[in-house]
């Protein structure tokens, strides 16, 4: 009976801290909006791909055209997504509303589409992109601030009304 402890099916797995489930959901975030944001442009629904931004701002090499282009497009947008996700963790996760989501999702279109649109020198100014380009990004934006900051939020409060249950009921 002693060596019962010792099997796998008894020992009990340690959880994910809050971190690394950020990372994850930041990752994942951006690799699902990157690839909705690509089939969008290549549907027409916006004028600027993700390509253009993450690859072709900083290098014009031929593969950027083609589907290794857009695979490493999309893990980039997964790896900076991270960051994203530990900006939202580390100043709002505590935030329990859609809402905040929401307006960091608007805030980070600002960010790409207005303060940083210099660096991006091969992407059209704001002002002459169309109006279907420009309400695509922003629902786009929102939706992945949503999906992240919620994600995020949830997260921590449901770790949060964990542990005082557990606490209650130790008591």
């Amino acid at each position: 009976m002693s060596d019962n402890k010792q099997l796998d099916q008894n020992k009990r797995e340690e959880p994910l801290t809050l971190l690394s489930r950020s990372a994850i959901t930041g990752f994942v975030g951006g690799v699902f909006w990157g690839l909705l944001a690509t089939l969008l442009a290549y549907f027409n629904f916006t004028e600027v791909a993700p390509k253009a931004y993450v690859l072709r701002s900083w290098t014009t090499a031929s593969w950027t055209n083609g589907w290794l282009g857009t695979v490493i497009t999309i893990l980039i947008l997964g790896g900076i997504s991270i960051l994203v996700a530990f900006i939202y963790y580390l100043f709002m996760r505590k935030i329990n509303t859609m809402w905040m989501g929401v307006a960091y999702g608007a805030i980070l279109w600002g960010i790409v589409f207005f303060v940083l649109e210099p660096i991006f020198t091969n992407i059209k100014p704001i002002r002459e992109l169309n109006q279907e380009t420009i309400v695509t990004t922003i629902c786009l934006y929102v939706l992945y601030g949503t999906f992240i900051g919620y994600s995020l939020s949830y997260d921590y409060h449901d770790k949060v009304m964990k542990a005082k249950n557990e606490k209650n009921m130790q008591a």
